[in-house]
């Protein structure tokens, strides 16, 4: 997962928002999904618990011992994913609630898609960190706080990854794309190894919340977030082949950009002092 550093972190302005709750109405419909045909336990024992008719719910958990996680059993080189979270509620500081992608890491060359969901203080909005790493290398965070409180109901959270794009959706809205510029001479884009989906909630109180100086309050543990109604589509016909952003959704991410992005590596010179990352221009920056 993409972590950013104590330096940068606490370069990150501490912003207080008051929430909005938008309803977005979805084109997608959601099946229940059984959690256990398609995904597997990665750590924390007892505390990945899947319940519901037809195990079409899970249940991650954070104390003192353990967080937990889970993954898909399969790999998959493009799709869509989507995944319907309710994030831990309350005085949430120091916890990560993760949502993302990774191919094998062992390999010291591995491409990853994140969403984290970096928690805080009761009355604080959550921060929303976007990376993308390819062969190994990472550093394309972009953050955003939310129009919502994203622990009162089941939101989807959506990546959407294509031989051309990666785009990141909340509820149906476009926050991010990511774009493949091979073509004209930029290489940073997974494209090759396929990936597993991956999700947990753990302890990283020495960096997550704004920039490790609230720890985590462990006497509100346990801690826990909420799964269900995944979609994984990689079919061969899938809209998700082709997708890209139309008029509202070029719309929907300039509002989202504009009022809600918090932090942008593109814009950060003294982090790239010498030079930003060569798609930031096509970027537009």
């Amino acid at each position: 997962m993409g972590i950013l550093s104590n330096n940068l972190a606490n370069k990150l302005p501490v912003i207080h928002v008051v929430m909005v709750a938008v309803v977005m109405l979805s084109s997608i419909v959601y099946g229940a999904g059984n959690f256990l045909e398609v995904f597997e336990p990665t750590f924390g024992g007892s505390r990945v618990r899947v319940f519901g008719p037809g195990n079409t719910q899970l249940a991650l958990t954070l104390d003192r011992g353990s967080g937990s996680g889970f993954r898909s059993k399969r790999e998959y080189l493009f799709g869509r994913i989507d995944m319907q979270i309710k994030l831990v509620p309350g005085n949430s500081a120091g916890t990560v609630t993760t949502f993302y992608l990774s191919s094998d890491q062992s390999t010291g060359r591995h491409d990853e898609i994140d969403f984290e969901f970096l928690g805080n203080v009761s009355g604080q909005p959550y921060t929303i960190h976007t990376n993308v790493f390819s062969q190994g290398q990472g550093n394309r965070e972009q953050q955003f706080h939310l129009w919502f409180d994203p622990t009162l109901n089941f939101h989807t959270y959506t990546i959407l990854w294509n031989p051309q794009l990666i785009m990141f959706k909340i509820d149906q809205t476009p926050i991010r794309v990511f774009r493949n510029y091979e073509n004209e001479g930029i290489p940073f884009f997974p494209k090759v190894q396929p990936q597993r989906i991956y999700a947990s909630l753990w302890n990283a109180d020495d960096w997550a919340t704004q920039g490790g100086r609230v720890k985590t309050d462990w006497s509100k543990a346990p801690f826990s977030a909420y799964y269900r109604n995944f979609n994984i589509d990689t079919s061969i016909n899938g809209a998700w082949r082709t997708h890209d952003l139309d008029a509202n959704g070029r719309m929907r991410l300039r509002w989202v950009q504009k009022n809600y992005m918090i932090y942008n590596y593109c814009t950060d010179w003294n982090r790239f002092s010498q030079n930003l990352p060569p798609e930031c221009k096509k970027y537009g920056v």
